[in-house]
């Protein structure tokens, strides 16, 4: 079994393109922190989210957090 990250790499350099992307994805989620509402969300629960929040910024656009201080909270 391989030891290193370097060692993993190579291995699943070797896998297919469709084997790679479904062992990328299933790191990834590994990554993802519980309780993201976001992520329980549908589609359309997302749409009309995104639309609330565009609605909310146009009325009052001191709502509105600058990127950089947005980049920080990460």
């Amino acid at each position: 079994m391989a030891s290193t990250a370097a060692e993993v790499l190579s291995a699943a350099l070797k896998l297919s393109p469709e084997e790679r992307e479904h062992l990328a994805e299933q790191l990834f989620e590994s990554l993802e922190r519980p309780g993201n509402a976001i992520d329980e969300m549908t589609d359309v629960e997302f749409e009309a989210e995104l639309a609330r929040r565009i609605e909310e910024a146009e009325r009052d656009p001191s709502v509105m957090i600058p990127w950089e201080q947005v980049r920080e909270m990460r």
